[in-house]
Protein backbone atom coordinates (compact mmCIF):
# COMPACT_ATOMS: atom_id res chain seq x y z
CA UNK A 1 0.00 0.00 0.00
CA UNK A 2 1.10 3.82 -0.95
CA UNK A 3 0.43 5.97 1.45
CA UNK A 4 1.36 9.46 -0.49
CA UNK A 5 1.87 9.49 -3.78
CA UNK A 6 3.06 12.25 -6.02
CA UNK A 7 2.25 11.97 -9.56
CA UNK A 8 4.88 14.04 -11.93
CA UNK A 9 2.86 13.99 -15.80
CA UNK A 10 4.36 14.97 -19.01
CA UNK A 11 0.96 15.31 -20.83
CA UNK A 12 2.77 15.70 -24.01
CA UNK A 13 4.97 12.36 -23.86
CA UNK A 14 3.58 9.49 -26.59
CA UNK A 15 2.24 12.78 -28.80
CA UNK A 16 -0.12 13.21 -26.07
CA UNK A 17 -1.68 10.38 -26.59
CA UNK A 18 -2.22 9.25 -22.97
CA UNK A 19 -3.05 12.98 -21.21
CA UNK A 20 -6.54 12.35 -20.87
CA UNK A 21 -5.68 9.17 -18.92
CA UNK A 22 -4.31 11.40 -16.21
CA UNK A 23 -7.56 11.56 -13.76
CA UNK A 24 -7.77 8.23 -14.20
CA UNK A 25 -4.45 7.05 -13.80
CA UNK A 26 -4.90 9.48 -10.18
CA UNK A 27 -7.93 7.74 -9.13
CA UNK A 28 -6.26 4.04 -9.77
CA UNK A 29 -3.47 4.94 -7.77
CA UNK A 30 -5.77 6.03 -5.25
CA UNK A 31 -7.64 2.83 -5.22
CA UNK A 32 -5.88 1.60 -1.67
CA UNK A 33 -7.01 5.32 -0.15
CA UNK A 34 -3.46 6.76 -0.76
CA UNK A 35 -2.68 10.34 -0.89
CA UNK A 36 -2.09 11.46 -4.75
CA UNK A 37 -0.99 14.43 -5.68
CA UNK A 38 -0.57 15.50 -9.63
CA UNK A 39 2.66 17.56 -10.14
CA UNK A 40 3.11 19.02 -13.85
CA UNK A 41 6.11 21.16 -14.36
CA UNK A 42 5.53 24.09 -17.48
CA UNK A 43 8.98 22.89 -19.02
CA UNK A 44 11.85 20.25 -17.92
CA UNK A 45 13.67 22.75 -15.47
CA UNK A 46 10.27 22.70 -13.71
CA UNK A 47 9.30 19.64 -13.80
CA UNK A 48 13.04 18.56 -12.23
CA UNK A 49 12.19 20.64 -9.61
CA UNK A 50 8.84 19.44 -8.70
CA UNK A 51 10.48 16.12 -8.43
CA UNK A 52 13.11 17.51 -5.76
CA UNK A 53 10.49 18.82 -4.07
CA UNK A 54 8.30 15.47 -3.92
CA UNK A 55 11.46 13.91 -2.71
CA UNK A 56 12.61 16.33 0.40
CA UNK A 57 8.84 16.39 1.25
CA UNK A 58 9.07 12.88 2.41
CA UNK A 59 6.86 10.80 -0.52
CA UNK A 60 6.56 7.36 -0.51
CA UNK A 61 6.56 7.40 -4.12
CA UNK A 62 7.42 9.61 -7.37
CA UNK A 63 5.27 8.11 -9.84
CA UNK A 64 6.55 9.56 -13.72
CA UNK A 65 3.98 10.04 -16.15
CA UNK A 66 5.92 9.93 -19.16
CA UNK A 67 9.35 8.64 -21.06
CA UNK A 68 12.52 8.10 -20.40
CA UNK A 69 13.25 11.79 -20.48
CA UNK A 70 10.76 12.54 -17.73
CA UNK A 71 12.43 9.37 -15.65
CA UNK A 72 15.91 10.79 -16.09
CA UNK A 73 14.64 14.21 -15.26
CA UNK A 74 12.84 12.56 -11.80
CA UNK A 75 15.80 10.63 -10.78
CA UNK A 76 18.79 13.49 -10.00
CA UNK A 77 16.10 13.40 -6.89
CA UNK A 78 15.85 10.18 -6.35
CA UNK A 79 18.90 8.61 -5.88
CA UNK A 80 19.59 7.25 -2.68
CA UNK A 81 16.07 8.49 -1.48
CA UNK A 82 13.83 6.63 0.69
CA UNK A 83 11.42 7.88 -2.20
CA UNK A 84 10.69 5.58 -4.36
CA UNK A 85 10.73 5.77 -8.21
CA UNK A 86 7.29 4.31 -10.14
CA UNK A 87 7.45 4.16 -14.18
CA UNK A 88 3.96 4.85 -16.21
CA UNK A 89 5.76 4.46 -19.57
CA UNK A 90 3.33 6.87 -22.07
CA UNK A 91 7.50 7.48 -24.46
CA UNK A 92 8.49 6.27 -27.31
CA UNK A 93 11.31 4.62 -26.21
CA UNK A 94 10.63 3.27 -22.79
CA UNK A 95 13.81 1.57 -22.47
CA UNK A 96 13.47 1.74 -18.19
CA UNK A 97 9.69 0.15 -18.50
CA UNK A 98 11.59 -2.62 -20.60
CA UNK A 99 14.46 -3.20 -17.96
CA UNK A 100 11.57 -3.44 -15.03
CA UNK A 101 9.14 -5.74 -16.78
CA UNK A 102 6.67 -2.93 -16.98
CA UNK A 103 3.62 -2.57 -19.53
CA UNK A 104 4.16 -0.01 -22.32
CA UNK A 105 1.36 2.01 -23.46
CA UNK A 106 -0.95 1.27 -20.93
CA UNK A 107 -1.03 3.23 -17.97
CA UNK A 108 -3.69 1.97 -15.91
CA UNK A 109 -1.91 -1.26 -16.15
CA UNK A 110 1.73 0.34 -14.68
CA UNK A 111 -0.76 2.50 -11.72
CA UNK A 112 -2.31 -0.73 -10.84
CA UNK A 113 1.92 -2.14 -10.53
CA UNK A 114 2.82 1.09 -8.50
CA UNK A 115 -0.56 0.55 -5.79
CA UNK A 116 0.66 -3.02 -5.61
CA UNK A 117 3.39 -1.86 -3.87
CA UNK A 118 6.51 -4.35 -5.04
CA UNK A 119 9.63 -3.17 -5.13
CA UNK A 120 13.56 -3.74 -6.59
CA UNK A 121 16.23 -2.01 -5.69
CA UNK A 122 19.02 -1.35 -8.69
CA UNK A 123 22.15 0.47 -9.63
CA UNK A 124 22.47 4.21 -10.94
CA UNK A 125 24.99 5.37 -13.13
CA UNK A 126 26.64 8.92 -12.63
CA UNK A 127 28.61 10.63 -15.17
CA UNK A 128 30.10 13.54 -14.46
CA UNK A 129 27.21 15.54 -12.64
CA UNK A 130 24.24 13.65 -14.16
CA UNK A 131 23.03 9.88 -13.13
CA UNK A 132 21.09 7.63 -15.57
CA UNK A 133 19.57 4.57 -15.83
CA UNK A 134 20.22 3.14 -19.61
CA UNK A 135 23.25 3.46 -21.87
CA UNK A 136 25.68 6.35 -21.91
CA UNK A 137 26.24 6.71 -26.21
CA UNK A 138 29.16 8.28 -27.10
CA UNK A 139 30.07 8.21 -30.60
CA UNK A 140 28.54 7.29 -34.11
CA UNK A 141 25.26 7.44 -32.24
CA UNK A 142 25.33 10.62 -29.79
CA UNK A 143 26.86 12.22 -33.10
CA UNK A 144 23.65 11.74 -35.07
CA UNK A 145 21.64 12.95 -31.80
CA UNK A 146 24.27 15.90 -32.26
CA UNK A 147 22.76 16.44 -35.90
CA UNK A 148 19.15 15.62 -35.23
CA UNK A 149 18.43 18.26 -32.95
CA UNK A 150 20.07 21.12 -35.11
CA UNK A 151 17.61 19.91 -38.02
CA UNK A 152 14.31 21.59 -37.81
CA UNK A 153 12.65 19.23 -40.53
CA UNK A 154 11.38 16.81 -40.63
CA UNK A 155 9.90 15.82 -37.40
CA UNK A 156 9.75 13.12 -35.21
CA UNK A 157 11.67 9.73 -36.33
CA UNK A 158 12.12 10.65 -39.97
CA UNK A 159 14.63 13.11 -38.83
CA UNK A 160 16.70 11.15 -37.00
CA UNK A 161 16.92 8.80 -40.02
CA UNK A 162 17.80 11.86 -42.30
CA UNK A 163 20.59 12.49 -39.48
CA UNK A 164 21.91 8.97 -39.52
CA UNK A 165 22.65 9.21 -43.32
CA UNK A 166 23.82 12.96 -42.98
CA UNK A 167 26.20 11.72 -40.47
CA UNK A 168 27.51 8.52 -42.41
CA UNK A 169 28.26 10.88 -45.26
CA UNK A 170 31.00 12.20 -43.04
CA UNK A 171 31.67 9.68 -40.23
CA UNK A 172 34.97 8.73 -39.75
CA UNK A 173 36.47 6.81 -36.43
CA UNK A 174 37.06 8.18 -33.58
CA UNK A 175 40.13 8.26 -31.48
CA UNK A 176 39.40 7.35 -27.72
CA UNK A 177 41.33 7.18 -24.32
CA UNK A 178 39.52 5.16 -21.55
CA UNK A 179 40.68 3.90 -18.17
CA UNK A 180 38.81 1.62 -17.02
CA UNK A 181 39.03 1.24 -13.08
CA UNK A 182 42.62 2.69 -13.82
CA UNK A 183 43.71 0.68 -16.27
CA UNK A 184 44.26 3.30 -19.65
CA UNK A 185 43.39 2.48 -23.31
CA UNK A 186 43.89 4.36 -26.68
CA UNK A 187 42.19 3.27 -29.46
CA UNK A 188 39.98 4.20 -32.66
CA UNK A 189 36.33 3.14 -32.56
CA UNK A 190 32.80 3.64 -33.97
CA UNK A 191 31.10 4.65 -30.38
CA UNK A 192 31.80 3.74 -26.89
CA UNK A 193 28.53 2.71 -24.89
CA UNK A 194 28.37 2.61 -21.06
CA UNK A 195 25.51 0.47 -19.98
CA UNK A 196 23.97 0.79 -16.44
CA UNK A 197 21.33 -1.16 -18.23
CA UNK A 198 21.27 -3.44 -21.58
CA UNK A 199 19.27 -0.78 -23.64
CA UNK A 200 18.59 2.62 -25.33
CA UNK A 201 16.93 4.27 -28.24
CA UNK A 202 13.63 2.15 -27.75
CA UNK A 203 14.93 -1.39 -27.51
CA UNK A 204 18.49 -0.88 -29.15
CA UNK A 205 20.42 -3.60 -26.68
CA UNK A 206 23.32 -2.14 -27.19
CA UNK A 207 24.91 -3.47 -23.99
CA UNK A 208 23.29 -6.99 -23.88
CA UNK A 209 23.59 -9.11 -20.68
CA UNK A 210 24.23 -5.64 -18.99
CA UNK A 211 22.59 -5.76 -15.46
CA UNK A 212 20.59 -3.44 -13.06
CA UNK A 213 22.27 -4.87 -9.60
CA UNK A 214 25.43 -6.23 -10.62
CA UNK A 215 27.74 -3.09 -9.47
CA UNK A 216 29.04 -3.16 -12.32
CA UNK A 217 29.26 -0.97 -15.60
CA UNK A 218 28.87 -2.21 -19.33
CA UNK A 219 31.46 -0.86 -21.07
CA UNK A 220 30.89 -1.91 -24.95
CA UNK A 221 33.33 -0.81 -27.69
CA UNK A 222 32.54 -1.33 -31.09
CA UNK A 223 35.56 -1.27 -32.87
CA UNK A 224 36.42 0.33 -36.68
CA UNK A 225 34.49 -1.04 -39.53
CA UNK A 226 33.33 0.33 -43.38
CA UNK A 227 30.10 2.52 -43.77
CA UNK A 228 28.19 -0.27 -45.12
CA UNK A 229 28.79 -2.74 -42.41
CA UNK A 230 28.02 -0.56 -39.81
CA UNK A 231 24.60 -0.18 -41.68
CA UNK A 232 23.99 -4.28 -42.02
CA UNK A 233 25.14 -4.44 -38.03
CA UNK A 234 22.41 -2.18 -37.18
CA UNK A 235 19.64 -4.43 -37.05
CA UNK A 236 21.25 -6.82 -34.89
CA UNK A 237 21.31 -4.60 -32.13
CA UNK A 238 17.70 -5.00 -31.46
CA UNK A 239 18.06 -9.08 -30.53
CA UNK A 240 21.65 -8.41 -29.07
CA UNK A 241 23.02 -10.50 -31.47
CA UNK A 242 25.80 -7.74 -32.31
CA UNK A 243 27.96 -9.28 -29.73
CA UNK A 244 29.00 -12.08 -32.27
CA UNK A 245 30.46 -9.64 -34.60
CA UNK A 246 34.12 -9.24 -34.80
CA UNK A 247 34.17 -5.54 -34.05
CA UNK A 248 32.15 -6.00 -30.52
CA UNK A 249 34.67 -6.13 -27.50
CA UNK A 250 32.82 -5.76 -23.93
CA UNK A 251 34.29 -4.90 -20.31
CA UNK A 252 32.86 -4.39 -16.79
CA UNK A 253 34.14 -1.77 -15.10
CA UNK A 254 33.18 0.28 -11.94
CA UNK A 255 35.03 3.18 -13.15
CA UNK A 256 34.99 4.48 -16.39
CA UNK A 257 37.03 7.89 -17.33
CA UNK A 258 36.19 8.51 -21.27
CA UNK A 259 37.66 11.17 -23.77
CA UNK A 260 37.04 11.58 -27.66
CA UNK A 261 38.16 15.19 -29.47
CA UNK A 262 34.28 16.63 -30.27
CA UNK A 263 32.17 13.96 -28.85
CA UNK A 264 29.20 15.00 -27.05
CA UNK A 265 27.39 12.34 -24.89
CA UNK A 266 23.77 11.01 -24.26
CA UNK A 267 22.18 9.49 -21.82
CA UNK A 268 18.86 8.02 -21.32
CA UNK A 269 18.05 10.12 -25.07
CA UNK A 270 19.07 13.35 -23.07
CA UNK A 271 22.30 15.36 -23.82
CA UNK A 272 24.59 15.12 -20.78
CA UNK A 273 27.36 17.19 -22.74
CA UNK A 274 30.83 16.87 -24.24
CA UNK A 275 34.18 14.02 -23.49
CA UNK A 276 35.37 13.63 -21.57
CA UNK A 277 33.34 12.38 -18.24
CA UNK A 278 34.07 10.10 -15.93
CA UNK A 279 31.47 7.55 -14.95
CA UNK A 280 30.42 5.27 -12.15
CA UNK A 281 28.17 2.59 -10.54
CA UNK A 282 26.33 3.90 -7.74
CA UNK A 283 25.54 0.24 -6.35
CA UNK A 284 21.84 -0.03 -4.91
CA UNK A 285 21.54 3.63 -5.03
CA UNK A 286 17.29 3.27 -6.21
CA UNK A 287 14.03 1.86 -5.09
CA UNK A 288 11.69 1.52 -8.41
CA UNK A 289 8.14 -0.28 -8.27
CA UNK A 290 8.06 -3.80 -9.84
CA UNK A 291 5.05 -6.38 -11.13
CA UNK A 292 5.12 -9.49 -8.44
CA UNK A 293 7.58 -11.98 -9.25
CA UNK A 294 10.40 -9.72 -10.61
CA UNK A 295 13.55 -11.35 -9.33
CA UNK A 296 14.57 -9.10 -6.30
Amino acid sequence: MTSRCALLVNPASGKGKYAHLVPAVRDRLAADGSQVRVLQGADAWEAAELAKSAAGEGYDVLAVMGGDGLVHLALESLVYSTTRLGVIATGTGNDVARYLGLPRGTPLDCADVIAAGHTRVIDVARAGAAHYLTVLAAGFDSLVSERANRLRWPKGQMRYNVATLAELRVFEPLSYTLELDGVRRQQKAMLVAVGNGPSYGGGLRMCEGAMLDDGQLDVVIIKPMSKLELVKVYPRLFKGTHVNHPAYEHHRARRVDLAAPGVVAYADGERLGPLPLSIETLPSALTVCVPEGTPQ
